[in-house]
């Protein structure tokens, strides 16, 4: 079977209309796939319709924003057929074990149960309930519709075979996935991330470089090489033995603190939040956060139609041209 056309027509349920999850509700209808999603707040119901058609028809499938709709609580929901549940709800443990407690017994016996936590293991979400195997996590990073990355993670009770499904569904929706083995904190994108960060704030608390440098060192320099290669294809450009004879000089130095950095905590102290407080490293009146989120967005589609050739293909054969084309 072709795998871009697995999606097409298969019932998903999103659970959780906030950013994220109407995001990730315009990723799976891409991929062809009828969408529910859940929430219990009208106001998020009635922003769902304008934004995912917005996004669709930014990525050429504006057809396909007919595939969403939405309800406010899982009662509602028609599950028979439904192959993938993504939870998108609060990062609150309890609030999750609660929902995957109530999915186990509404959804399907053969449907995915996934979740989008960046906090919380998979194993710890399903701890105590009897189908662990067909649990997931499926983590996405904002804007989940714009970051080809996703996140597919394995809990200690994971069935290989549904990971290696999910992997296929989240490809023919034209995503990245990646599969993490073992369900680690972090996972394995953010991890990196951290690791990167830590050693990025512990230079700005050692007066070593300003926050516009350290953005300006990573966007220029190595970080703009990422898009060509990661950092293992990149010892294989630069040569493993400089790497190595680099790594044994730097690696005693480097921060290894088990603290967040002062130039974060103080700023939490503060209620200096970043963009959602008006000012966080950098001050953000609503005209400037704006026109940064534009500029942000604008740069994430350039990037995304650079890296084109190499993302997975969608199948458009539904597509109005596509259609007229075939007539």
């Amino acid at each position: 079977m072709n795998q871009a056309l697995r999606t097409h027509g298969a019932r998903t349920v999103v659970v959780g209309g906030g950013t994220m999850g109407a995001d990730v509700a315009v990723v799976l209808a891409r991929g062809g796939a009828r969408v529910t999603v859940v929430d219990p707040s009208a106001a998020q119901r009635e922003r769902l319709a304008p934004h995912v058609a917005t996004e669709l028809q930014a990525a050429g499938l504006g057809h396909r924003a007919a595939l969403i709709d939405s309800v406010a609580a899982l009662e509602d929901l028609d599950w028979q057929g439904v192959v993938l549940v993504v939870e998108c709800i609060t990062e609150r443990l309890d609030a999750k074990r609660a929902l995957f407690a109530r999915l186990e017994a509404l959804a399907p016996a053969d449907a995915v149960l996934a979740s989008n936590s960046s906090s919380f293991p998979i194993t710890a979400i399903g701890q105590g309930l009897a189908s662990q195997q067909r649990m997931l996590g499926l983590h996405f990073f904002m804007p989940a519709h714009l970051v080809p990355l996703v996140e597919v993670v394995c809990g200690t009770g994971s069935d290989a075979a549904r990971a290696a499904w999910l992997c296929d569904f989240m490809r023919a929706c034209g995503s990245v996935p990646v599969l993490v083995k073992k369900d680690k904190p972090g996972f394995l994108a953010n991890r990196l991330q951290h690791a990167l960060s830590r050693e990025a704030f512990a230079l700005i608390d050692e007066g070593i470089a300003s926050a516009e440098d350290v953005d300006a060192a990573v966007r220029f320099g190595f970080g703009f090489r990422y898009l060509a290669a990661g950092p293992v294809m990149q010892r294989d450009h630069a040569g493993i033995d400089v790497h190595c004879a680099a790594a044994a000089t730097m690696y005693p130095t480097l921060s290894n603190t088990a603290a967040p950095a002062l130039a974060l905590s103080e700023r939490v102290a503060r209620g200096e939040l970043g963009m959602k407080t008006g000012k966080g490293f950098f001050d953000w009146p609503e005209d400037r956060r704006l026109a940064e989120r534009a500029r942000y967005d604008a740069l994430l589609r350039q990037g995304l139609a650079l890296l084109a050739p190499e993302l997975p293909a969608i199948d458009r054969s539904d597509a109005p041209a596509a259609k007229a084309e075939a007539a």
